[in-house]
């Protein structure tokens, strides 16, 4: 009598290979969890194992197969009104668009992905989003929003380090002068 493979298992698995760098066999270890979730009518472990999945598509090379994967699982977290894992599957989408070359959605992706981490609480994790997305916008020549960005990051946090309060200070010199 042959046994199902539960899909905890091959979880443990994919965590195994991510942690050892095994990228792609971690993809399709979580591709292959999320199937069997699937299945079983688990839509939310589905959605999350497909993330998963993306996350090591997209550090195995595979941008289009990250793409691919992150897409569907947007409208399963919007619909569960969790706006943590919706935040964080919007900046998986934004990270594979960056890789496919897609600019401009991607920018808009690590937007709503902040948007949706500040609503969620998760201040460090939207300090992420946005730092990536300033990153982007200085990569596509966008210097002032990127700075506007940055700033508008680290202006929100509750206790920002000293670095972090010395880089503040210095992204606000422009704007006074600016305003002289």
């Amino acid at each position: 009598m042959s046994e199902k493979i539960q899909p905890q298992e091959l979880i443990k698995q994919a965590k195994q290979a991510y942690q050892s760098k095994d990228y792609l066999t971690a993809a399709e270890l979580f591709e292959a969890a999320s199937q069997v979730f699937q299945t079983q009518g688990d839509d939310l472990d589905a959605a999350e194992s497909g993330n998963n999945a993306s996350v090591a598509y997209l550090l195995g090379g595979e941008n289009e197969k990250a793409l691919a994967l992150v897409q569907p699982t947007l409208p399963i977290f919007e619909a569960s009104g969790d706006h943590r894992r919706l935040g964080m599957a919007y900046g998986n989408l934004a990270a594979a668009l960056e890789a496919c070359g897609r600019f401009p959605e991607a920018q808009q992706a690590y937007q709503q992905c902040a948007d949706l981490l500040q609503s969620a609480g998760e201040t460090e994790q939207r300090l992420n989003a946005l730092q990536a997305l300033s990153a982007l916008q200085l990569r596509t020549g966008k210097q002032l929003q990127a700075m506007a960005t940055m700033q508008s990051a680290l202006e929100d946090l509750p206790k920002p380090t000293l670095k972090q309060k010395f880089l503040l200070k210095f992204l606000r010199t422009p704007w006074k002068l600016l305003a002289k």
